[in-house]
């Protein structure tokens, strides 16, 4: 059962996740629950939010399923009501859903409206996410804001002008709601490595884009890739426990989060890279 069974310093809290309804959110949503939190689980599909969210309860633990599109600012200030109206407070925001259509800006007739659904959903859904609980946060005193960024906002490369520009923006825009909020609002910015695991990258335009980012590893990354495609891998390159893993799956990303909102409310995790040891990122 979803019981606490330490004291935590999650046991209570009031927890939102937007994109909840699968990868990271739905990872990070039962993880939470497990602690002993109260979950509001956020997705553009009501009814994968569900899922998530009967799973929990099924499990003993608290959450509750909402609609969100954090492209609609209306959406998201709904949902930061529900939280407070089932749980009395929103302790932790987690800004998580994105879109990650990386492509060359010669594929432009291709990419063009996918790379303003991308600045849509991983730059203004953060910034509206981050609105619609800022007011609660600071009538409570205290709050936490969690943003999904990436490596790819680390240093522009081919490839990934406008994915990693939205989470260059995240990035910016993270440490001034911190700087603004200083005592009040805690942010935390998580900067995971690809996952291939989650679905993110069914929204590339141009596959070859993805190539941008390993540099000088490209032939290698390019050849694993396949394996990986064709169910070849050599099981080191995706086990945790080995040195070599090159491919890393959610559920590292998802204990991470976690790591940063189970701490006490005097101590900020600022900034998180999260990378499989023998990735081939160069950013």
């Amino acid at each position: 059962m979803l019981v606490c069974t330490v004291n935590t310093h999650l046991h209570n809290k009031s927890v939102i996740i937007t994109g909840a309804g699968g990868g990271f959110g739905s990872l990070v949503s039962q993880k939470a629950a497990a602690l002993g939190a109260n979950v509001t689980c956020a997705d553009i599909s009501l009814e994968a939010a569900d899922v998530v969210a009967s799973g929990i309860r099924e499990q003993g633990g608290q959450a509750q399923a909402v609609l969100a599109d954090v492209i609609n600012e209306e959406h998201m200030h709904v949902l930061a009501g529900k939280a407070v109206e089932a749980y009395g407070s929103i302790d932790v925001m987690i800004n998580n859903a994105g879109v990650m259509p990386l492509a060359f800006i010669s594929d432009h007739k291709d990419a063009l409206q996918p790379w303003h659904q991308c600045i849509d959903v991983n730059f203004k859904g953060v910034v509206n996410g981050t609105v619609a609980v800022h007011d609660q946060m600071m009538r409570q005193g205290r709050g936490h804001v969690v943003n999904l960024s990436s490596i790819y906002g680390n240093h522009p490369v081919v490839g990934s002008a406008v994915y990693g520009a939205t989470k260059a923006a995240v990035n910016y825009f993270s440490e001034s709601v911190r700087v603004e909020a200083r005592g009040k609002i805690k942010v935390t910015l998580v900067k995971p490595t690809a996952v291939l695991t989650t679905g993110l990258a069914a929204g590339v335009v141009n596959p070859e884009a993805c190539f941008g980012a390993v540099g000088q590893n490209m032939a290698e990354f390019g050849g694993l890739i396949q394996q990986f495609a064709e169910g070849q891998i050599q099981a080191e390159a995706v086990d945790t426990n080995d040195i070599e893993c090159a491919i890393m799956n959610a559920e590292p990303i998802a204990d991470a989060i976690i790591y940063a909102i189970d701490q006490p409310w005097g101590v900020s995790i600022g900034d998180i890279t999260v990378r499989a040891s023998g990735d081939h990122y160069v950013i």
